[in-house]
């Protein structure tokens, strides 16, 4: 495959971006468009003390699950993690900080990162302290509303199912999830793919993710959450 923009790489060499003390951001929806190769890359690598950004934790040995597991991680902003007991275990142990954010207001969040604003206004979560505690308030047109920040990431991970060399992306049925903001709000954007097609073989309306935002495309060695279609 020809590689005009430098941005075909080994999964070798995108580990060299990874460090300790991170902050991550990775798409998926309990583990269903996760990138495992990536994410078994960062185990293999010993990567620890991570933030995680993502819509939750996935299942204990699938998806970001496995980081949490194995307790790489020290944050994670999440619309929830019930399908994975070992992170609620952590964090009741007090071994895992947990920011809950309502899975709507996270999407927006990561958006608002992406397109490079600040904040958005909300007033979904007002009356829910795990949700408005320590956070900002605002008054507009004499209604109140929470102030929740804009989610970056130093490095963003997804999972695509094509990519051409540019890193278009287009994704396959609902593992398309998250990723689609979540490649927009990375410093760094890694994309992991199923297939790596030729520059101008994908069509630009099916395109969803632009090559803009994209820095580096590997090769997906395999997945382990099609059973969720089975």
């Amino acid at each position: 495959m020809e590689n005009p923009f430098g941005k075909i790489t080994t999964l070798e060499k995108v580990m060299e971006l990874f460090y300790n003390g991170m902050t991550l951001m990775f798409g998926g929806f309990g583990g269903v468009g996760s990138p495992p190769t990536l994410i078994d890359g960062i185990l293999e690598k010993g990567i620890r003390d991570i933030t995680l950004i993502g819509n939750d934790t996935g299942f204990p040995h699938i998806g970001i699950g496995k980081l949490v597991s194995q307790e790489r991680a020290v944050k994670v902003i999440a619309s929830h993690i019930g399908s994975n007991p070992i992170a609620g275990k952590l964090m009741h142990e007090g071994r895992l900080e947990v920011e809950f954010s309502p899975q709507g207001i996270l999407a927006e969040r990561i958006r608002a990162g992406g397109v490079g604003l600040p904040a958005i206004l909300t007033d979904i979560g007002m009356d829910n302290e795990l949700v408005s505690k320590n956070k900002p308030h605002f008054l507009l047109n004499g209604k109140d509303y929470l102030i929740e920040t804009a989610l970056t990431a130093e490095i963003s991970i997804v999972y695509a199912k094509k990519a051409d060399p540019y890193g278009n992306l287009i994704y396959d049925k609902s593992a398309r999830n998250t990723n689609p903001l979540v490649a927009m709000a990375g410093d760094i954007t890694i994309a992991e793919v199923e297939e790596i097609v030729s520059l101008g073989s994908l069509a630009p309306d099916e395109i969803i993710t632009p090559g803009v935002f994209v820095d580096h495309i590997i090769p997906s060695k395999g997945v382990n959450w099609k059973w969720a279609w089975e």
